[in-house]
């Protein structure tokens, strides 16, 4: 029996830009922040798989039970849609890891859920 297939919002709530913002005004300037946060509103939302936006990002798999993943699997099983992920495209050559603006716990819980699943996001170069 295969599983459900995960419903999607057709674009990021303005908390989920609030967050991404926030976070990348930790990790940078504000005016950089506000720089990539306009590409992320201009970016196409595109598809890619739960388990490479981990291994992109070199973040670790949250705890299945941490309750930010638990909510978004309770989310998943009852098939309510998610929100698209908010990136920041890494730069290998420079060991820059992707980073993950907004959505970690997400794509922690999908990766629960099928580490193979498309997730939807959208990504800013970093020298936006």
């Amino acid at each position: 029996m295969s599983k459900q297939q995960l419903a999607w919002k057709r674009k990021p709530e303005a908390e989920d830009y609030r967050g991404a913002l926030n976070y990348l005004s930790l990790v940078g300037s504000d005016t950089h922040a506000k720089k990539l946060l306009r590409a992320l509103h201009r970016a196409k939302t595109v598809e890619r798989a739960a388990k490479d936006l981990l291994r992109a990002s070199n973040l670790p798999l949250l705890p299945r039970d941490e309750p930010h993943v638990d909510e978004d699997l309770r989310r998943i099983h009852k098939g309510k849609p998610l929100a698209p992920v908010l990136l920041v495209q890494g730069e290998a050559s420079k060991g820059l890891p992707l980073i993950v603006a907004d959505g970690y716990h997400r794509i922690c819980a999908i990766c629960y859920y099928d580490e193979n699943a498309p997730i939807l996001c959208r990504m800013a170069r970093l020298n936006a």
